[in-house]
């Protein structure tokens, strides 16, 4: 497998110490439940992944839900319900024109009346089965998940919550931290050991969780191949230098990196050679954890893909074997089976 041989394997030396990878269940199982449903979530962990990730967002009334994004047009059946037909309209969601359906338009009890829906019916057609079968969930109904499918899994599930475009929301008087932080204090899980992970593509908005909000529960960096946090003057590039990686390593656990940060592919589409950044975050003592690995053909660097159907299943085990090597501390992956299965692949190499 290119790539694979430029990359240190798990055997060595560099990486004995480190427990294996985590496997984080994104957006909950979304490759075979539409996303961010409890259904996903539940999916996932029986599955065999170590977290759940619920992106949050506000409702009008102030309680946390579960959606990829504040427009939920894509996401859910409210173009199908004349009722909120005049409730579409167009907004400025950092920086970009977006018209749509927003969550902080409506009340938590009219979000429960719709029923979500798959993103990506192209690519997910079998998804499609289940459109209109589940509620849009809040961030309680996932932690009260988590701690059912503990105690019935015995296993301590773990939530991996992304704050998303909080700077909008605060201009909305929604903030975000608010009722995180207490939903997290709620429910016991505000402490260094709790299997928690709170994550951003804000860099300001961790600095305040932590600083403002004293929240004691891990921190994660989100970054983009390119740009630049909203709002701010550093790009994403200057965060993952050596320099920058110790710099903010002083209040935050980890880093979440797109995989192609971890290793790039060729101009051709096909997977290159690995970075220093796995490297270079571990000398900073941060973890890890790219996103996003699918299984589909699409979405897999060239030389992985299986056939001409780009809905079509590639070899999605080989590629996350071959970041496996890199040292990683998680993967987030639309399908936590397919991860798992990585994962003991890996290891049984050690």
């Amino acid at each position: 497998m290119l790539g694979a041989t430029a990359a240190p394997a798990l055997a060595g030396e560099k990486h004995q110490h480190r427990p294996p990878s985590l496997v984080i269940g994104h957006r909950g199982a979304s490759g075979y439940r539409p996303e961010h449903t409890l259904s996903s979530y539940e999916l996932a962990a029986r599955l065999g992944a170590d977290f759940m990730e619920p992106d949050l967002v506000s409702t009008k009334d102030h309680v946390l839900v579960c959606r990829h994004e504040p427009e939920i047009g894509g996401t859910t059946d409210v173009a199908a319900h004349p009722e909120f037909a005049a409730r579409k309209r167009t907004v400025v969601l950092d920086g970009v024109s977006t018209t749509g359906w927003f969550t902080h338009d409506f009340t938590l009890a009219e979000l429960k009346t719709l029923r979500a829906k798959e993103r990506i019916p192209a690519v997910r057609q079998h998804n499609t089965l289940y459109d209109g079968r589940f509620e849009i969930p809040t961030l309680q109904e996932v932690l009260d998940l988590r701690k059912r499918l503990s105690k019935e899994l015995d296993r301590d599930i773990g939530v991996y919550p992304e704050t998303k475009h909080p700077t909008y929301f605060r201009a909305l008087k929604l903030d975000l931290e608010t009722p995180l932080v207490q939903a997290l204090r709620r429910n016991g899980l505000d402490r260094r050991d709790a299997k928690v992970f709170v994550q951003s593509f804000e860099y300001t908005n961790l600095q305040a969780l932590r600083e403002d909000y004293r929240l004691r529960a891990p921190l994660v960096l989100l970054t983009s191949a390119a740009g630049t946090p909203f709002n701010d003057a550093k790009t994403y590039a200057e965060y993952l230098t050596p320099a920058g990686l110790r710099r903010i390593a002083r209040f935050i656990d980890g880093i979440g990196p797109d995989k192609n940060q971890v290793i790039p592919r060729n101009a051709d589409d096909t997977l290159g050679t690995p970075t220093s950044l796995v490297a270079d975050a571990h000398a900073a003592n941060l973890k890890v954890m790219p996103y996003t690995f699918r299984a589909e053909n699409q979405f897999l660097p060239a030389d992985y893909r299986v056939g001409t159907d780009l809905a079509g299943y590639g070899r999605a085990i080989d590629e996350q074997v071959t970041f496996l090597k890199t040292g990683l501390d998680g993967l987030f992956t639309d399908q936590a089976d397919i991860g798992v299965l990585a994962r003991s692949v890996a290891y049984a190499r050690v």
